[in-house]
C-alpha cells in the first residue's frame, strides 16, 4: 500500500468520471493507495471547475473529500515566497498555481509520492534539483 499520496485535479477528475482516458488506470491506484491523499485548495478549485461539465461531477468530487479520501493538508499564505519562486522558476512550462502548491507540499511531506496525469511534473523539481517520486501513467 502506497501511503502519503499528494493528488493532482486529473487524477481526481479520471476517479469520478468513466469517460476520462486514464479512469481504469487511476481506480486502480486508488485502490493501491492508503486514504487520505493529500491536496491543497487550488487543487480542488481545478477539480471542482472541470467537475462542472457533468451533471454528476461536483457531488463526486466533493463527496471525495466528504468523506474524507481527500483531505485538503496546505496553506498557501505560510508557504507563499517559495510558491512564488517555484511560479517564476517554471514560467516558460507555466506552471498552474497548483502544481507550484503540489510541488511545494512535496517538499512537506515526508516520503510522499504525486499522483498526477501532468507529464510537467517530470520536469519539476523539489528543493530545486530533486525529482518528485510520481504516480503517473507511463503514456502521460
Amino acid at each position: 500500500m502506497i501511503q502519503n499520496v499528494i493528488v493532482d485535479a486529473g487524477p481526481l477528475i479520471a476517479l469520478v468520471d468513466e469517460r476520462e482516458r486514464y479512469h481504469g488506470w487511476v481506480r486502480s491506484r486508488f485502490s493501491e493507495i492508503v486514504p487520505p491523499l493529500r491536496t491543497c485548495e487550488a487543487v480542488l478549485s481545478e477539480a471542482l471547475f472541470l467537475a462542472q461539465r457533468w451533471s454528476a461531477g461536483l457531488p463526486a468530487i466533493l463527496g471525495l473529500f466528504e468523506k474524507s479520501a481527500c483531505s485538503l493538508d496546505f496553506a498557501l499564505t505560510p508557504n507563499f515566497d517559495e510558491v512564488s519562486a517555484k511560479l517564476q522558476q517554471y514560467a516558460d512550462v507555466p506552471m498552474a498555481l497548483a502544481d507550484a502548491c503540489l510541488v511545494r507540499m512535496s517538499e512537506l511531506v515526508p516520503n510522499c509520492t504525486v499522483l498526477t496525469l501532468d507529464q510537467d511534473f517530470r520536469i519539476y523539481r523539489r528543493h530545486k534539483r530533486e525529482r518528485i517520486p510520481l504516480l503517473i501513467p507511463p503514456d502521460a
